[in-house]
């Protein structure tokens, strides 16, 4: 089995992290628009506790 070497020191953690954060909002907002289009709830984080929210 072969190893894969990581890269070390390339590009800007900040840069990455904000890019993640975008790419959340992105799917966030899909799956709000699929539970719309099939009537089914979404499972958020709400005080501690899951709940199940219609969108």
């Amino acid at each position: 089995m072969k190893r894969i070497k990581r890269v070390k020191g390339k590009g800007d953690s900040k840069t990455f992290a904000m890019a993640v954060g975008r790419a959340l909002r992105r799917a966030a907002k899909s799956a709000r628009k699929t539970a719309r289009a099939y009537g089914t709830p979404i499972y958020i984080w709400k005080n501690g506790k899951v709940v199940a929210q219609k969108p």
